[in-house]
């Protein structure tokens, strides 16, 4: 419920707008294509939605269904649209293709007949064959005027028109009334493959027909509905909206008279389902757990055995009652007081479980992913180098598990950007950037100039081969020479004392011990003594292995080709210099004078990094609300993670209002988690968020919703092409290619699929967790009460 993220709703509108949830390969990696994980081997996580026959489903009746807050606008196509639009439209207006639980578009016979590509030379032309019961609240056959009015809206030629977004209504050609009046024909100027996303929602011409109609007129009514359900009331002082059953409806019947959309702050949602306010609410874990231990308690009498004073052990209870019954007066008073209060609360604690009794939990994915965005338009991250070692970085597995396996729901990374685990074009593209691997992370940040020295010794700045250089390249010649006359006395006097002076040296070492060290007490930077390391014959001071390090780039974008089944890589030289190859210990490390530089041991813990001083530190921007506990928790996680290869963040908590308009939206971050909606059209839906950010007249940078800031004109070229391509296997096939891209570039790093927890009245059915699918609304009601003496359902 309270994951900080984009509806798709508000997702699809903001294309021009800002708005508000994983490495490097090796040479023999790029033998091999992918993780190997298809389509075919991932499965989608069923719904949970009581599902019931419309017979068994009892007529009237109302339920009350929690949402955010109030909409503050019914026209869905407005940039202010959110959630709560989308839910109180989609019972009132026509969608021609909804998502099924497969997240597949399917039409909707409620409103269409057919709908099909009939012509792809020379344009392309759809033709609808509408449903002819299918009519406006007030009486008015659905029709061609009403395609004609939303596409000159939505199309962006005429401004007046306060539109968030245009996807697909700018190819149109033309609309035109077909054979009679049930057809309606579109024709494309250009080809779009995703033309089944058009026209949902549909509004009725009196909305789009003129701009004060549709920036004004739709923003707290609809003039003219068509669906199960009817707008009754929007009353803004209670904050609730009532639909009505439309008896207009040509359809299947609403099983219930009303449903009232009721606004509930989600900290508020437990409390309100104890006090019978609401029937159906997202909720978040703990509310969740509240419920299932209600459920679990059910037939044990006496106190649950959770909640205030659960805790108290037998010894703590004889304490606070022999208090209480004390000869001190003022402390049995207090010690009364406080056991009366807690008596109180766990009273309370006990009525409020028994009220939740009545509800269930229903549980599936949302169809909506987390992510870790790295923004790369300034700082650290802006080297490629260093978000490509966040991310190898990561063991995304245990990120996974902190958040679904407690909920009892499957946890595994997600593998794409593009769709989610069991959509038709779905493919784990993840090896594009690879897994988990400390050593290569490491590898790409000493590539990238941060090392453990850079931490601690900053230089001069001046320009090599400059003449500060040479300068300083005498004075060093000069120190080194002093420091060996030096060295040279010092061992003289040193020979002298060392017979007659062993107990002194034990003292000083005594006196050593209890004293913190001068800065330069006895401690060089290996390499700078001309001191081998353990590698002999070493000429140059390498951190990590620099051959490694020096072909990732290219590798990657050459397993991204290949994932991508382009057979191609970027032009980009595949270059090792002399230097790469030399061998050599590990310069940077700190120890006595005199020591040799030690190997490394393959796991150590690696110390802060930086550069020229600089300590390659990350700001960690997360919400601080109270429904952004796993947030937080994953969070931390990833925290944990960075430090073990030298990265240290810096977590700054702002409040979820604040959260993505103030700082990700804006770019102020360098660290962030939020989530995006899955869609069925990812080459229009998405191409937004992955659009390679473009430079503004201003000297502002145009990021479209790509609030990473990391993009390339190869991965716009994929988006376009594939929203061009009929052929939708060839299109998918792009999109796979572009999403290997993705992964590459290492922008954004999809963690899993949000868990869905929806609380129920029991009575209800066909309503819950959705998953992919949407509601059906006219058949969602209270479950018929089983019959006297009949007999019970057989077990299965």
């Amino acid at each position: 419920m309270s994951h900080v993220g984009v509806p798709r709703g508000a997702a699809r509108k903001r294309r021009s707008l800002a708005l508000l949830t994983t490495g490097v390969l090796t040479l023999p990696v790029l033998a091999g294509c992918s993780s190997g994980k298809e389509e075919a081997t991932t499965s989608v996580v069923p719904q949970d939605v009581a599902p019931a026959a419309r017979t068994q489903v009892a007529d009237g009746g109302t339920i009350n269904w929690a949402i955010d807050a109030m909409p503050a606008t019914l026209n869905a196509f407005q940039a202010d649209a959110d959630s709560a639009t989308g839910r109180i439209t989609g019972a009132l207006l026509p969608t021609l293709f909804p998502l099924d639980a497969k997240g597949r578009p399917q039409l909707n016979p409620d409103y269409l007949e057919s709908a099909k590509v009939v012509e792809n030379e020379p344009r392309q032309v759809v033709l609808y064959r509408l449903n002819q019961q299918a009519v406006w609240s007030d009486g008015r056959e659905i029709g061609a005027p009403d395609f004609v009015a939303q596409w000159r809206a939505l199309s962006g030629k005429d401004s007046a028109f306060w539109t968030a977004r245009n996807a697909g209504y700018e190819r149109i050609e033309k609309i035109e009334r077909g054979a009679d009046d049930l057809e309606v024909k579109v024709t494309f100027a250009k080809p779009y493959a995703d033309w089944r996303s058009l026209f949902s929602p549909l509004y009725p011409k009196q909305v789009t027909g003129s701009p004060d109609a549709f920036n004004d007129g739709a923003r707290s009514t609809i003039k003219a509905t068509a669906g199960p359900f009817r707008l009754r009331d929007v009353d803004k002082e209670s904050g609730s909206v009532t639909l009505a059953r439309d008896p207009r409806w040509w359809g299947s019947p609403a099983k219930l008279d009303s449903l009232v959309f009721k606004a509930v702050k989600p900290q508020d949602r437990a409390e309100a389902l104890t006090e019978g306010k609401i029937d159906v609410a997202d909720i978040d874990p703990a509310a969740a757990h509240r419920i299932t231990q209600a459920a679990r308690d059910a037939g044990n009498s006496g106190p649950p055995a959770h909640g205030p004073g659960s805790g108290t052990t037998p010894a703590a209870a004889l304490r606070s009652w022999a208090l209480a019954h004390g000869s001190d007066e003022e402390a049995a008073a207090e010690a009364q007081s406080a056991r009366d209060e807690q008596a109180r609360a766990a009273e309370a604690y006990a009525t409020e479980q028994n009220d939740l009794r009545g509800y269930v939990v229903r549980k599936s994915l949302e169809p909506a992913y987390t992510q870790l965005a790295l923004n790369g338009e300034t700082g650290p991250l802006a080297d490629d180098r260093v978000r490509r070692a966040v991310a190898r970085a990561l063991d995304r597995q245990q990120l996974v598990d902190t958040v679904l396996k407690p909920l009892g729901l499957p946890a595994t990374p997600l593998g794409s950007h593009l769709a989610l685990a069991g959509q038709p074009g779905y493919k784990d593209s993840s090896g594009a950037l690879g897994g988990q691997d400390t050593k290569e992370a490491q590898a790409l940040l000493a590539d990238a100039g941060w090392t453990q020295e850079g931490a601690l010794k900053k230089t001069d700045g001046a320009k090599a081969g400059s003449e500060g250089d040479k300068q300083t390249d005498k004075k060093a010649e000069s120190d080194k020479k002093a420091e060996e006359k030096k060295a040279a006395e010092d061992k003289k006097a040193a020979d002298e004392k060392a017979a007659g002076n062993k107990a002194d040296k034990a003292d000083r070492k005594d006196d050593a011990a209890g004293r913190e060290p001068a800065k330069d007490d006895g401690l060089y930077i290996v390499g700078d003594d001309n001191k081998p390391g353990e590698a002999e014959g070493a000429v140059t001071r390498v951190i990590a292995p620099a051959p490694a390090a020096a072909v990732q780039s290219v590798a990657l974008l050459r397993q991204a080709g290949r994932l991508g089944e382009t057979g191609t890589s970027e032009d980009a030289p595949a270059r090792i210099t002399a230097q790469d190859r030399q061998p050599g210990g590990a310069a940077g490390a700190y120890a006595p004078v005199g020591t040799a530089a030690p190997a490394q041991a393959p796991d150590a813990a690696r110390g802060p990094l930086g550069k020229n001083g600089k300590p390659l530190s990350l700001r960690f921007v997360l919400p601080s609300g109270p429904g952004s506990e796993s947030l937080r928790s994953v969070g931390d996680k990833i925290a944990a993670m960075l430090d073990t290869i030298g990265i240290r963040t810096e977590i700054t908590k702002v409040s979820d209002e604040s959260y993505f308009r103030d700082h990700v939206a804006s770019g102020d971050y360098d660290l962030a988690l939020y989530s995006w909606p899955a869609t069925a059209y990812p080459a229009t839906d998405d191409r937004p968020i992955f659009a390679k950010p473009v430079p503004a007249t201003d000297g502002s940078l145009l990021v479209e919703q790509n609030y990473t800031r990391v993009g390339s004109d190869h991965i716009d070229q994929l988006f376009d092409q594939a929203a061009g391509e009929l052929d939708e296997s060839a299109a998918t096939k792009l999109m796979k290619q572009a999403d290997a891209r993705i992964w590459a570039a290492a922008g954004s790093i999809p963690l899993y699929q949000r868990p869905q927890l929806v609380a129920t009245d029991k009575k209800l059915v066909n309503v819950g967790a959705f998953g992919f699918g949407v509601p059906h609304y006219q058949d969602i009601g209270f479950k018929k009460p089983q019959a006297a003496g009949a007999p019970a359902a057989p077990r299965k």
